[in-house]
């Protein structure tokens, strides 16, 4: 790739991508409200980027093997190739942890350590251990928030202290993790 190129930004490239984010938004707010379980798990989201990715074709001057042409360009660029690969790697640890019962393991063994007084840096803790190993703020949140909403109940604590708490660790961890998303995107970008 050629860094010494200027490229100039133009509004307007962000077309194909509103039109995947509208897409899948649309496909689970209908579904919603007809009242499907899940409904904006239905809609794949390869589909929907796939009708922004015929769009860009529409929008794109040029020939059809242009097209082509600059699209697999696109998609072959080392950061992406690396990044893709790095995310099926991650998703695949994820699974494995959760399948084999880590991430219910480190919840157990945090939840008998912690003292009753300390619930809420306990939560903290152990949703920052939690996303570091496992790559992802989000499965996190997933997996602790019922749990970290009832012992902050049980407690009685403020349930916005209690997810603030759950939140800013399993953000917190997800940043340091050599496995997270984010991070790996964030250091492959930088020149």
């Amino acid at each position: 790739m050629d860094h010494n190129k200027k490229v100039e930004p133009r509004g307007y490239a962000l077309i194909p991508f509103a039109i995947f984010i509208l897409v899948y938004l649309m496909s689970g707010i209908i579904l919603q409200g007809q009242g499907v379980d899940m409904a904006f798990y239905q809609m794949p989201a390869p589909v929907a980027s796939f009708v922004g990715i015929i769009f860009a074709f529409i929008m794109f001057k040029g020939t059809i093997d242009e097209k082509f042409e600059t699209f697999v360009r696109g998609c072959g660029d080392e950061n992406i190739i690396i990044m893709c690969l790095i995310y099926i790697l991650a998703g695949a640890f994820s699974a494995v942890a959760t399948a084999s019962g880590g991430r219910d393991a480190v919840v157990n063994a945090g939840l008998s350590i912690i003292p009753p007084n300390l619930i809420s840096a306990g939560i903290f803790i152990i949703a920052a251990f939690m996303s570091t190993s496992t790559g992802t703020s989000v499965g996190t949140i997933s997996a602790l928030g019922t749990i970290a909403l009832g012992l902050g109940e049980g407690a009685g604590l403020n349930p916005a202290l209690v997810l603030g708490a759950l939140v800013g660790g399993s953000m917190f961890g997800d940043n340091l993790s050599i496995i997270s998303d984010t991070t790996i995107a964030a250091t492959r970008t930088q020149n």
